[in-house]
């Protein structure tokens, strides 16, 4: 059971890190890409909704074992 647990930290670390760097990136393509703006914001947005459900997938997680552990 340790290991499992350690697998899915080192999981949500790597999705928490590969959203902040999506960001970044989103942004950064936004100020310099002025014809593809729209395009960079629909981008960004999808990443923020994909931290969000992957946080809450998190959470529901750590309840669940939490009230059956």
């Amino acid at each position: 059971m340790q290991i499992v647990d350690e697998v899915s930290k080192v999981v949500i670390w790597l999705i928490r890190a590969g959203a902040v760097f999506r960001l970044c990136y989103c942004l950064f393509r936004l100020i310099s890409a002025d014809e593809d703006a729209v395009m960079y914001k629909k981008r960004a947005k999808h990443v923020i909704i994909f931290y969000i459900i992957a946080e809450s997938v998190w959470m529901i997680k750590g309840i669940i074992l939490n009230y059956y552990g």
